[in-house]
């Protein structure tokens, strides 16, 4: 698709082993996020349930199964439980900067361990620093990344003076809500609740940014790695009428 091609080419991988779900395959419909319209054509297609890798905007298309839901959070609606405020308390020592998605070698140490602990054995296990900088920096829409470090004792002055790297997010910013692309942190701060702490801190970025929708990508029903992402409430699902309230029963 060129910068004047006024409708994208949709196309459709093969299937593959699904991640998720034992026993089931996976198609995914596709098409590439380039030129002046990339920013426009990532918020309508977010908004039917795409997710963004580098510039390629992708969804299932799985035959027999529907088990993928994309999912968001109401922004000014959402209330942190009980457990998620000691979260945010467990985390007040860090300090998160957005800047322009950039890839650097501190990124790329702390990506390997991510992997090594958590995914050793899926499918971006193999990744090289390269493959790592294509990932942050291969981008024709909006996409920044937050740098989550240990708050320094003159972090309001000086931005050297912060701690070791401890967590990383890849979000893209639209017109309607924040999309979380990717995110990793430290593996032995497990203690931290690191993953949920970056979803709460997105919250508040787009709060503060005036944006309604925090975007998770996909709930899995039926995969416990998924699990976490129901503990956000208000949300809304993706179903086939459109965008649905979803509430489950939550601690306060």
């Amino acid at each position: 698709m060129t910068a004047h091609s006024q409708t994208p080419q949709f196309f459709l991988t093969s299937p593959s082993v699904c991640p998720y779900l034992p026993g089931q395959f996976e198609r995914k419909v596709f098409t590439h996020l380039v030129g002046l319209r990339a920013p426009e054509l990532l918020d309508l297609l977010t908004q039917g349930g795409f997710r963004r890798s580098q510039n390629i905007a992708y969804r299932p298309a799985c035959e027999r199964c529907r088990a993928c839901v994309s999912v968001r959070i109401l922004v000014n609606e959402f209330e942190p439980t009980r457990s998620m405020r000691r979260t945010l308390a467990a985390n007040r020592d860090l300090i998160g900067r957005m800047a322009p998605a950039t890839a650097s070698s501190e990124q790329y140490a702390l990506f390997r361990r991510y992997l090594d602990a958590r995914h050793k054995t899926g499918g971006m296990s193999e990744m090289s620093v390269l493959d790592y900088s294509m990932m942050v920096e291969d981008s024709q829409v909006d996409t920044r990344l937050i740098q989550y470090r240990r708050r320094g004792p003159d972090s309001s002055f000086t931005p050297h003076s912060d701690g070791e790297l401890t967590a990383v997010a890849l979000t893209d910013v639209m017109g309607d809500g924040l999309s979380m692309v990717y995110s990793f942190y430290a593996p032995e701060q497990e203690q931290r609740s690191l993953g949920s702490y970056m979803i709460l801190d997105h919250v508040e970025r787009a709060r503060a940014m005036g944006l309604p929708y925090l975007y998770l990508g996909y709930w899995v029903e039926g995969s416990r790695k998924m699990d976490y992402k129901i503990r956000f409430q208000p949300q809304e699902h993706l179903r086939p009428k459109g965008w649905e309230r979803f509430e489950a029963l939550e601690e306060k």
